[in-house]
């Protein structure tokens, strides 16, 4: 097989599979030292061909490819599409449209949270893909015959898999079930990683409003920073390094220097400048103009109202086969053992109507669970 290494074959083949209705689509790409992935190698099969293609190559220009990600006519098919979906977006500023991903459609016949590629090919199609060149350095050159064969593979196979899941989905009825999905991994909302909102991302707690304000301006320090340096945001500043930040708030590099998650001779350092900067602006912003920060929930009424929802939801999964994951997060069922009309998935579209109404029905007492004949059942009650 030929490695298509120049845009004038990039543009033929593009134009070929442009010719049909579904084609599957992977990538290859490195993201251990940068912020943004290395995007290596694209694979691409129609239900005629495969092919391989060199992004590396000098001169190549990926412009016809982006084009077929965007082309309306065209329906894209991956397998867990989130970062193919990221590096098209930061290299040219389209989203593929429309996609399907086979690794969700997966979750909702239920084979299971997230099932990784080549468990659900060996499921589907009776045979374990080989992925001894999965963790393979696919920015050196040349490339090997075992890793054009691994990777055309790939998506090859990705084209048995999604006939049989789509095949499913329509017997099933829940065809519309995976595009709302799609939705929202095609949203560029899903994809925005604005330096302002990088504190999102960190799971550490704070408890007073200059705790928030500190975590927010030194989280969209460490963002820009590592944006701006290409490399990742560990390498910057570690997340338990930023949530001790914003809980002392050292204002000086004095104070800096006493924090035993920074490395020794940091407070010294340009990147200790600024963030004491950071700290001090975090320290001047305005209490009102901050997000409200959620109490921890509950007592233990609420906490065991949780847990009954985790047992509804594990029957629910268990009764329609969909995986929980999908149906609904722990934070969800938290939301709404708090808030009957909280704006959580969960409660919106189909999951509300496989187990939203049911989730609020137990918490309104109107249905409760019990065991019968070993296992958990629902009962309706007046």
């Amino acid at each position: 097989m030929d490695l298509i290494a120049t845009t004038s074959d990039l543009a033929a083949v593009c134009a070929r599979l442009a010719k049909h209705p579904v084609i599957t689509v992977d990538t290859e790409f490195l993201r251990e030292t940068t912020y943004y992935p290395l995007l290596c190698v694209v694979q691409m099969a129609s239900a005629e061909e495969a092919v391989v293609i060199d992004t590396l190559a000098q001169g190549l220009d990926l412009k016809p490819f982006f084009d077929l990600m965007a082309d309306e006519k065209v329906l894209k098919v991956f397998h867990a599409a989130r970062q193919d979906i990221e590096i098209v977006w930061h290299q040219s500023g389209t989203i593929p449209h429309p996609i399907f991903d086979t690794q969700v459609a997966a979750m909702v016949l239920g084979y299971g949270d997230s099932i990784a590629y080549d468990q659900l090919v060996e499921r589907i199609c009776g045979h374990r893909p080989d992925k001894t060149h999965r963790f393979t350095d696919w920015s050196r050159r040349p490339l090997s015959a075992e890793q054009m064969h691994y990777a055309v593979s790939d998506v090859t196979h990705l084209r048995d898999v999604f006939a049989a899941l789509d095949a499913d989905l329509k017997k099933r009825g829940r065809s519309e079930w995976v595009s709302e999905e799609m939705e929202v991994l095609t949203s560029p909302k899903t994809y925005d990683f604005h330096p302002e909102r990088a504190w999102e991302r960190l799971k550490t707690r704070v408890r007073k409003p200059k705790e928030l304000a500190v975590l927010m301006e030194v989280a969209a320090w460490r963002e820009q920073e590592a944006q701006s340096r290409d490399v990742p945001r560990s390498r910057v500043l570690k997340d338990d390094a930023v949530g001790d930040i914003a809980t002392h708030g050292p204002t000086s590099h004095e104070r800096l220097a006493n924090l035993r998650s920074l490395p020794k001779g940091f407070d010294r350092s340009k990147w200790g400048a600024d963030i004491v900067a950071a700290v001090q602006r975090g320290l001047a912003r305005d209490p009102a103009s901050l997000p409200k920060i959620e109490k921890p929930r509950g007592n233990s009424n609420g906490a065991a109202i949780v847990e009954l929802l985790k047992v509804l939801l594990r029957m629910t999964s268990e009764r329609h086969a969909v995986a929980s994951k999908i149906i609904a997060t722990v934070g969800d069922l938290e939301d709404i053992a708090a808030d009957d009309n909280a704006d959580v998935p969960a409660l919106h579209g189909w999951r509300r109507e496989l187990f939203g109404e049911a989730a609020l029905s137990l918490k309104q007492g109107r249905l409760a669970l019990a065991i019968e004949k070993g296992r958990v059942i629902r009962v309706d009650r007046a």
